[in-house]
């Protein structure tokens, strides 16, 4: 297993915002975890989400088996699935167009 760190300041990095909600217990430690380390919770989620991916040796492999079978940057891009993608007027949001501190009560 790997060492998980968070390093002191640095949190400047261009981001996506993503809406989740989290326990407030988790909240909590996500702000303590800002005061000590001079971090805006934007920076330490990514870091650990970063970190706990990285663990899952299932998950980077399939990640491997997807990239492998994309087509290459600039390539025409076709949906894989036969099912068309619908809009929704919802709170629906693509989890990559969306990735923030959202902490919701």
């Amino acid at each position: 297993m790997g060492k998980f760190k968070i390093e002191k300041g640095i949190s400047r990095i261009a981001r996506v915002k993503l809406q989740v909600t989290i326990d407030e217990s988790i909240a909590g430690d996500l702000a303590l975890m800002g005061e000590w380390s001079n971090n805006d919770k934007n920076y330490i989620v990514n870091e650990l989400l970063r970190f706990a991916l990285s663990q899952d040796s299932e998950f980077q492999a399939y990640k491997q088996s997807v990239s492998a079978s994309h087509p290459a940057p600039g390539a025409s891009i076709t949906p894989s699935s036969g099912r068309p993608r619908a809009a929704s007027a919802g709170n629906a949001e693509s989890p990559a167009a969306n990735c923030g501190s959202g902490v919701r009560p």
